[in-house]
């Protein structure tokens, strides 16, 4: 459509009078134009080149999207550039005034089967040095976004003043916007959890999704759907647009009692995206936002949805019936009969 605004116009918008704004626009640019690279090879999938004896083209594409990440950051007023993929942080101005977190190709696991994959970033003021820039509460981001490689590329992007979905035009390589207001349901009867850890869960998760099992036998009255794609970004664009409530909670296996995904790359961004969007993002029991990580790839709790759903689930890890024990039978507790 030719009255579709284009990034740059929408960021010209949205970050006019903001401090350090314009250095802002220019990096979020800069992001897209890798994304928009990033696509294109991801579209090649089984014809990109890669050595004669590697069958996969996971690490091939990995490499590529951390390479051409990095040169996005190095074009841009960007003081220092975290990967998820990489332990260190790297240098790369000091006197620029951001700070660049990347998850270069989130759900890389499943592309080799051909599902959408994604690029997830996050965006600080430059801090007294790289660690203080990026290791601190997420909501502090100055502008958080996803980029999703599927049958489409869509980036969805917030600077805190909403959230706005851009379709990616193939011919141009400009995103162009297609949801100036992107808001997330309340009314859905979704919600995507991995059900193969159940065992391991704790128990206000357990208790929560045997509700929703229970449907409209159940305290909830209603039939709910289950849906898992082990993809965040595909996860979050799902629960993002159509509504519903995403879990990716603490459980007992060893080395996942403090969560999973991690907090720098992947929990403080979709936390800022939810919350712009209309929705909540918890721990369980803590706002995400307000959670400060212990180092750059310390892993956190990610339960992140319609408001009223995060709600919910709030209030499940307070109920005292679930601490210590098991949930009570379905016909005894009556707290969440609404």
């Amino acid at each position: 459509m030719a009255n579709q605004q284009t990034l740059a116009e929408w960021l010209a918008g949205q970050t006019a009078g903001m401090p350090q704004g314009e250095a802002l626009a220019e990096t979020i640019r800069s992001v897209a134009d890798g994304a928009a690279r990033l696509s294109a090879v991801i579209t090649r999938g089984p014809l990109i080149e890669r050595p004669a004896d590697q069958r996969s083209i996971r690490g091939v594409m990995e490499e590529q999207a951390n390479a051409i990440l990095l040169e996005a950051a190095q074009a841009a007023p960007v003081a220092y550039f975290a990967s998820e993929d990489r332990e260190e942080i790297a240098t790369l101005d000091e006197s620029a005034p951001l700070a660049l977190a990347v998850e270069p190709l989130d759900g890389s696991s499943n592309i080799n089967a051909n599902v959408s994959t994604g690029t997830i970033f996050s965006i600080y003021p430059r801090g007294a040095d790289a660690e203080a820039s990026l290791v601190r509460p997420g909501r502090e981001q100055m502008a958080a976004g996803y980029v999703m490689y599927g049958p489409h590329t869509m980036l969805v992007l917030t600077v805190g003043r909403g959230a706005a979905a851009f379709g990616l035009d193939t011919e141009t390589r400009e995103f162009l916007c297609v949801v100036p207001e992107l808001r997330t349901p309340e009314d859905a009867s979704m919600y995507a959890i991995n059900a193969a850890n159940y065992r391991h869960w704790e128990p206000p998760i357990r208790a929560y999704i045997d509700d929703c099992v229970e449907g409209k036998s159940g305290p909830r009255d209603k039939d709910f759907k289950m849906r898992w794609v082990a993809s965040l970004v595909a996860e979050t664009h799902r629960i993002l647009t159509q509504g519903g409530v995403f879990l990716y909670p603490r459980d007992a296996r060893p080395g996942h009692e403090r969560g999973t995904l991690r907090q720098v790359f992947d929990a403080n961004p979709i936390a800022m995206l939810a919350e712009q969007c209309g929705g909540g993002a918890t721990t369980g029991a803590s706002r995400i936002l307000d959670t400060v990580p212990d180092g750059l790839q310390s892993r956190s709790p990610l339960i992140f949805g319609s408001a009223r759903k995060v709600e919910r689930l709030r209030r499940y890890h307070e109920d005292p019936d679930f601490i210590g024990g098991e949930a009570p039978l379905f016909g005894v507790r009556g707290l969440f009969r609404s």
